[in-house]
């Protein structure tokens, strides 16, 4: 890595207090053709409003949301643990968002942010995360060197940010 990265948790409040960054790396993830929800061209008040949806679920203690932080202080990767599942449900988690701006990109920030994440969900007492991911993409074969290991695959689940359709791959871990 060219600078040491700080894992942070981030409050509801440090959310709204960092918007402008971290809707600057969804915004890169997307109009870069990552497949997080959303199409493109994908503008930075889209980015916005869904920051501020993530912020009220981690007041909520629905989910927890982990960032690397350069050593200047600029955020450069996200990730999320959602826990808010069924109450049949209270030894799992679900992975969303892993995004890591294309200049943090190959410098083990995402495997960093895996990472902690598989140690958040230990110290929270979840057992078993599940994650999906569009099939063929770079994403699933990360995943599966960070030892994920791939259900099975929908097709047809999802649209690319260019609009084309996208299979997903849906991976499990026990921790």
């Amino acid at each position: 890595m060219t600078s040491p990265v700080r894992l942070i948790s981030l409050s509801h409040h440090d959310i709204l207090q960092r918007l402008p960054e971290l809707a600057d790396i969804l915004v890169d993830c997307v109009n870069g053709g990552a497949s997080v929800s959303f199409m493109q061209p994908f503008h930075p008040d889209k980015a916005i409003a869904f920051w501020q949806k993530v912020a009220q679920s981690v007041a909520s203690n629905e989910r927890v949301v982990l960032a690397a932080e350069l050593a200047d202080g600029q955020l450069v990767g996200t990730v999320q643990l959602i826990t808010d599942l069924p109450e049949n449900q209270p030894h799992r988690a679900e992975v969303a968002k892993l995004l890591v701006h294309s200049r943090g990109r190959r410098q083990g920030i995402a495997r960093l942010l895996m990472d902690a994440l598989e140690q958040e969900a230990m110290r929270l007492s979840k057992s078993v995360l599940v994650l999906d991911t569009a099939t063929g993409s770079g994403a699933e074969s990360f995943y599966q060197r960070c030892g994920w290991q791939k259900a099975g695959e929908i097709p047809r689940f999802a649209l690319m940010p260019d609009g084309a359709m996208t299979a997903t791959s849906v991976f499990y871990k026990f921790v």
